[in-house]
């Protein structure tokens, strides 16, 4: 039995042991069309040959409309969110997230693809578990979240190696057991240079491509540059481009970027993001949305040159942060149509942002403040944050 097949193993009998099967409370999922068997299957090993997505041949059933949804930084790791998981969990000794994010559920598993992002390397089963400076987070988080609804998570952050090459497998080797895609680490050289590709249930092929900024302690070693995505303009308007040329209908970036707590985006972030949204290929978008991650705080929504951009999506899940935004967050929700024409633009036909909360309680739970009672004050502050570069007059509106 190989070590990969021994992690798998104990990975299911712990998430078994926490009850990784449904609950009679648990929200009901909403049916999602099932990925062509070729989407499904593990990543080739780094000796084998990447597979080739070819576009959709002419004859092909056309694609039909699809939502997308992203939500911000999911930090396992905080020691009140490790307190709680260990409350939740009907087994001694056990974590279960799946409670926390069950206010959060409805709207990501309502969507046809949804996005998350994943700051914490993940540990052995038998822990330790940290919080920062070096996190370290329980497996049973990628049981939870493939239970609430993601299809995809990114993985570079600048917390993406502080347990090394051997945290970047573990956490990838983690989420491959739970059917989770990622994008922003890898293992091997192979890996790195496939994009992350998503069937949604309307046929329409969605690239998850995410990067993190620049950090002195969260570089990867000289010999194994490949580990994480660095976020380098070019680079990912390559990526992007071979991301296409695999049959991408919809390239989707996440950044991580920006300067913490702060609801308004630095000079870099529009800076890049301008960059990004300009690259085009025989006059077609190379990139169709960027939704970024990192600031621990909500900010603005823009449409650039015709692409949406989210600046930072805030915390989907955290403890105790420096500053009350910390625990703010929000879900972009982008509604994509087909193009009139082969070889045109997906066009978003709505786009919405739903406001978020984390409760640090205890316990902790993640709200959906569009569902919930009260914290006015905090729904009006995200309202500001999100609509301060008039995204609304383009469309953006909140979901009710």
């Amino acid at each position: 039995m190989s070590a990969f097949t021994r992690y798998a193993t104990a990975v299911l009998l712990v998430g078994l042991a926490v009850g990784c099967g449904a609950r009679p409370d648990d929200p009901p999922r909403a049916p999602r069309s099932t990925p062509p068997p070729a989407e499904r299957r593990p990543a080739p090993p780094a000796t084998a040959s990447a597979p080739h997505h070819r576009a959709r041949p002419a004859d092909a059933a056309p694609a039909r409309p699809f939502t997308l949804v992203a939500t911000g930084d999911v930090i396992p790791a905080h020691p009140d969110v490790l307190d709680t998981a260990r409350d939740d969990a009907p087994v001694d000794g056990g974590y279960d997230f799946r409670p926390m994010l069950r206010g959060v559920a409805p709207v990501v598993a309502g969507a046809d693809l949804a996005l998350c992002d994943l700051e914490a390397p993940i540990g052995p089963l038998d822990g330790p578990f940290t919080g920062y400076p070096e996190l370290q987070a329980p497996p049973q988080i990628a049981t939870a979240l493939k239970a609430t609804g993601f299809d995809s998570c990114a993985t570079a952050s600048h917390h993406a190696l502080d347990q090394g090459e051997e945290g970047v497998r573990r956490t990838l080797e983690a989420l491959d057991t739970v059917g989770l895609r990622h994008a922003g680490t890898a293992r091997n050289p192979a890996e790195a240079a496939r994009p992350t590709l998503l069937r949604a249930p309307g046929g329409a092929l969605v690239a998850h491509l995410a990067y993190t900024d620049d950090a002195e302690d969260s570089r990867p070693p000289e010999d194994a540059p490949w580990m994480l995505n660095p976020l380098d303009p070019e680079r990912i308007v390559a990526d992007a481009r071979a991301a296409r040329r695999a049959g991408a209908d919809v390239v989707v970036v996440s950044p991580y970027w920006g300067t913490e707590y702060r609801t308004a985006p630095d000079a870099r972030q529009l800076h890049l993001a301008r960059l990004l949204a300009a690259a085009r290929t025989d006059g077609r978008p190379d990139i169709d949305l960027i939704v970024g991650s990192r600031a621990h705080a909500p900010q603005p929504f823009e449409k650039v040159g015709g692409t949406w951009v989210a600046y930072g999506l805030g915390d989907q899940l955290a403890g105790v942060m420096s500053q009350a935004r910390g625990d703010w967050g929000t879900a972009a929700r982008f509604r994509f149509a087909p193009p009139a024409g082969p070889g045109g633009r997906w066009r978003v036909t709505r786009a919405e942002y739903v406001p978020l909360l984390t409760d640090i309680g205890p316990p902790v739970r993640a709200l959906d403040l569009t569902r919930t009672r009260g914290h006015d004050a905090v729904r009006k502050e995200i309202d500001r944050a999100v609509l301060s570069r008039g995204a609304a007059d383009d469309g953006l509106v909140r979901r009710r």
